[in-house]
């Protein structure tokens, strides 16, 4: 579902944003230095995707690692995504656990 929509950075509304039909799913997110905090998950209710979160997760993270930022995950749904998926660990800056 998430590989036939286009994954947008939205540097104005600080967030990454995809839409699917009629709904779109956002990641907030704050840029400091070479860090980007994800700081809230936002998925409409409309879209019954189980996986879609993960997918939506996994392509941002792709975008991010892309720019060579380091992320700080501070929205629970977010820092979850992270602990299950080992390979993003490495993105986490210097001192970070989670």
């Amino acid at each position: 579902m998430v590989e036939a929509a286009e994954l947008i950075d939205n540097d104005f509304l600080r967030q990454f944003e995809i839409k699917i039909d009629e709904h779109l799913a956002k990641i907030e997110y704050s840029l400091q230095e070479r860090k980007i905090f994800l700081t809230k998950l936002i998925i409409p209710e409309g879209i019954k995707d189980e996986d879609f979160g993960k997918e939506f997760m996994a392509a941002v993270f792709e975008q991010i690692e892309e720019r060579n930022l380091s992320v700080v995950p501070t929205s629970p749904e977010i820092a979850k995504f992270v602990r299950s998926n080992r390979k993003y660990k490495r993105m986490l800056p210097v001192g970070v656990r989670i």
